[in-house]
């Protein structure tokens, strides 16, 4: 309905079982039309009766359907209703795990941490809290939209993700949380990488080199690493510095010699006599004996 993964369908079983008792057993003996007529009467209309002489029950089943109609906020308002009348009845905890769903489909990720925190923190052996953890892991993922935003929502996200795949290993948001992980790391080293050209543009090498060693000693594993060891290249070259220069190189070849990157730090090698090769001391050369080891990527 709104792209997103949805409770368990023994949630939803329970919840239409429930829902269609109760409605047999409050209309008794009336036709079909006759109970749509007497439910919408419920909440509409000049014969409205107020929420509180309303079955939990039947305020689910209308939340339900103001949330198929796109009336989110008014979903939202129905399912923190039966939370506040009926606070510990199984229909206050079905309505709470709904709420956290709305609001995300809502894009109000704040409200959506919160609705899914509390139910985490109130059913923390049941079936849906691996749900509601992941409901609250993906509303920081999905704040993740620029590279160059505040990465304190993406160290958020990761943290919340990893919970969800420690935790819950067998769940069916595992997988969707591993992948999620990938990316979100990958996000990282995107920023790190973006800092890290700022500083090579304007002739800061050192800072440059301090930002793309990041990149390739904690995150080895993300699309980035290939453009940080030709930048390695680039600004160590800049510097003067050729034994770190051909080691990173050497590092590049090693892994990705089919990278677009490996042949322009090879042409630039090649411009000044040199090639690609483990070269002096330092912390590149550690990471190329490590790879050649294969204890690194």
């Amino acid at each position: 309905m709104y792209g997103l993964g949805m409770p368990s369908k023994r949630f939803f079983k329970t919840v239409i079982a429930l829902s269609l008792m109760a409605s047999l057993a409050a209309c008794g003996g009336r036709g079909g039309g006759e109970r749509d007529g007497f439910f919408r009467s419920l909440f509409v209309g000049p014969n409205e009766i107020p929420l509180e002489q309303v079955a939990p029950q039947e305020i689910f089943k209308r939340g339900e359907a103001e949330l198929e109609s796109g009336d989110v906020d008014e979903a939202v308002r129905l399912f923190a209703e039966i939370e506040r009348l009926y606070p510990y009845s199984e229909w206050a905890k079905r309505a709470l795990i709904m709420q956290a769903f709305a609001y995300h489909a809502d894009r109000e990720y704040e409200q959506s941490r919160g609705a899914a925190q509390r139910f985490i923190d109130f059913y923390p052996a049941d079936e849906d809290t691996p749900y509601a953890q992941y409901l609250l892991a993906i509303s920081y993922y999905d704040q993740i939209d620029q590279v160059g935003r505040d990465q304190g929502l993406t160290f958020q996200a990761l943290q919340a993700l990893r919970t969800v795949i420690e935790r819950y290993p067998d769940s069916e948001y595992a997988r969707s949380s591993i992948l999620k992980f990938d990316l979100a790391f990958d996000h990282l080293a995107g920023k790190e990488m973006e800092i890290g050209r700022y500083y090579l543009k304007r002739g800061h090498f050192p800072a440059a080199i301090n930002r793309f060693r990041v990149v390739v000693e904690e995150f080895q594993t993300t699309t980035h690493t290939p453009e940080a060891l030709h930048r390695l290249v680039e600004s160590y070259l800049s510097l003067g510095l050729t034994d770190e220069a051909q080691t990173a190189a050497a590092i590049l070849g090693f892994n990705y010699q089919s990278d677009p990157f490996y042949q322009d730090s090879f042409n630039l090698l090649q411009g000044r006599g040199l090639e690609p090769a483990p070269r002096g001391t330092g912390w590149l050369v550690d990471i190329y004996r490590q790879v050649i080891r294969g204890r690194w990527l």
